[in-house]
């Protein structure tokens, strides 16, 4: 199996997978036709007392195809006031740049639990107004050069976020969307790309909503099955199911003959993950598995006896076999199929 990615579609079970302006900046519209996205107010770097970067900006002369969706993993206050959104992104910078080693917050903008909209890395309000510039941030790994930031204040892995929050994640997406003309399925999250359960499995799960909101202020329609993105799943400890046997059946193949096939996510599992990630050193190293390392396990040589009972498990009865499973997009759809089965 190569690493590329298949373009054939997989039958399965008779189904084809296939500034520094120095405080609040109204954005206006670039774009003409269709209607006005006036976004949200947006509290530039200067407003909520940015430090400098300690490193030059780099600033692209090409627009974003995507957004990705992050949330902070910090407590969920309920001081929703502008100062609680300041201390937040002075909080984030300070952490990104003192324990990081980043140049300046990570993300482009971030959004707090009362709803303000602040810039994060310097100069990306400048060029989100411009529509054709875009500051490469570093909220994630191989995604940064392409795609916009936003992180959310809180945790939500069981909780949904404030009102307030939402109605300005929704407005800065339907904004950013009109500016850059990113298609709004094109709103992801974290875990699309990494081994992490960021945005937490309740705002991810708010994606294919949000997805649709986006394209209606967009004055567009998106149907719910075209809002719900193809994705690889996030398997953790204490999951089950088939995806979990199928990955279980991956690493055996791999050489890692102590992972049971069971189909439980145990320590045993996770250990496997663990050490798959540090073979093939990805950024996280915590024994989930998930957007980042998906990709390479699918696309591992190892033992083909071992391959053709990972398909097996997702695809009961035998319906697709190992020779016809071509590369990671062929994957990618019998894992989605699966889960959500």
């Amino acid at each position: 199996m190569g690493p590329n990615a298949s373009r054939r579609s997989v039958l399965v079970g008779g189904l084809v997978l296939a500034g520094a302006f120095g405080g609040l900046v109204r954005p206006t519209s670039a774009w003409a036709g269709g209607p006005e996205i006036d976004g949200p107010e947006i509290v530039d770097c200067g407003g909520w007392g940015a430090r400098p970067p300690n490193g030059t900006v780099r600033i692209r002369d090409d627009h974003p195809v995507k957004i990705i969706v992050h949330h902070t993993a910090t407590a969920n206050v309920d001081d929703f006031s502008r100062g609680a959104a300041d201390f937040i992104a002075r909080t984030i910078q300070n952490f990104h740049m003192d324990r990081r080693g980043w140049i300046d917050t990570g993300q482009n903008f971030t959004i707090s639990r009362g709803g303000f909209v602040l810039e994060g890395r310097h100069r990306s309000l400048e060029a989100l107004r411009s529509g054709q510039r875009h500051v490469e941030g570093a909220h994630c790994t191989g995604q940064n050069d392409i795609a916009v930031g936003i992180e959310n204040e809180g945790t939500y892995t069981g909780t949904e976020p404030p009102g307030q929050l939402w109605d300005s994640l929704r407005r800065m997406c339907a904004y950013i969307c009109h500016r850059y003309g990113v298609r709004p399925v094109e709103i992801t999250g974290h875990r699309d790309f990494k081994d992490t359960a960021c945005p937490g499995d309740t705002l991810y799960a708010m994606l294919p909503r949000l997805r649709g909101e986006v394209a209606e202020m967009l004055g567009e329609h998106l149907s719910a099955r075209a809002a719900r993105r193809v994705s690889w799943p996030l398997l953790r400890t204490d999951d089950r199911g088939p995806a979990v046997q199928a990955a279980q059946h991956l690493l055996r193949a791999v050489g890692m003959a102590a992972v049971p096939a069971d189909g439980r996510f145990d320590r045993r599992t996770a250990d496997g993950v663990r050490r798959f990630q540090i073979a093939h050193r990805t950024e996280m190293i915590n024994g989930m598995l998930g957007g980042e390392s998906w990709p390479l396990l699918v696309a591992a040589d190892g033992d083909p006896s071992e391959i053709e009972l990972a398909v097996r498990a997702l695809t009961p009865g035998g319906a697709v076999r190992a020779s016809s499973v071509e590369g990671t997009d062929d994957w990618l759809h019998l894992l989605d199929a699966a889960t959500r089965a």
